[in-house]
């Protein structure tokens, strides 16, 4: 995430925010309160609004009606002048320890371009935008298989790492070797797909136990 986050407050007018995101060369920016807490988000489809029914608004004809009873929003957003008409809320935000898969799927499934961090209580930590979730594909392979192994196999799970075998190709990982228990494994390919950077995991993992079978005395 970005922690150098331009904001606005719920009276900042519409052309200011129109003005910092051209400035900034951002598409949103959230709208905080007095405590830094985020309560909506303006977007650049916000402020076009503005532009698309600023005549129509203007003209008060049954046509604008009809167009705009099935558009409640962009008839309000049209007419505002302010950050707290204009924005969208509640904002659509993500916790820091949210993963990138996670965020990604938030923004594709609300169908935004950036999402707000936030802390447990709402207060603004960062953002978080399709650019910087796209940043992360490029992370080089050499990186994501080191991680891997030292970070993964080495240092959570204390596996033995000379008796496997990772591949890291244009970020999809190939895991091979024998590991002791099943669960090992499992949590192991759990693990590695949440590691920055990786597209698929082709788990090829063994074990010597199946610690999921309950033997009765």
């Amino acid at each position: 995430m970005t922690t150098d986050v331009v904001t606005v407050d719920r009276d900042t007018p519409a052309k200011v925010i129109a003005q910092v995101l051209d400035a900034r060369h951002v598409n949103a920016v959230p709208v905080l309160d007095e405590q830094r807490h985020v309560v909506g988000v303006v977007s650049e489809q916000d402020l076009l609004h503005k532009i698309t029914y600023a005549d129509l608004a203007d003209a008060d004809t049954d046509g604008w009606w009809r167009l705009l009873s099935r558009h409640h929003d962009a008839k309000a957003k049209s007419r505002a002048s302010v950050a707290r008409d204009l924005m969208t809320s509640p904002a659509v935000t993500v916790l820091p320890d949210a993963t990138i898969v996670e965020a990604a799927q938030r923004m594709e499934r609300h169908g935004v371009k950036s999402l707000p961090v936030v802390d447990g209580v709402g207060e603004l930590v960062g953002i978080v935008t399709r650019r910087d979730l796209v940043g992360v594909l490029l992370r080089p392979d050499q990186q994501i298989h080191d991680e891997i192994v030292h970070e993964i196999f080495g240092a959570a799970l204390l596996a033995d790492v000379p008796d496997l075998a990772v591949e890291v190709t244009d970020g999809v990982v190939t895991l091979r070797g024998t590991l002791d228990r099943l669960t090992q494994a499992n949590v192991a390919a759990g693990l590695v797909k949440r590691v920055d950077g990786v597209v698929h995991v082709d788990n090829e993992l063994s074990y010597r136990t199946d610690d999921t079978v309950y033997v009765g005395m």
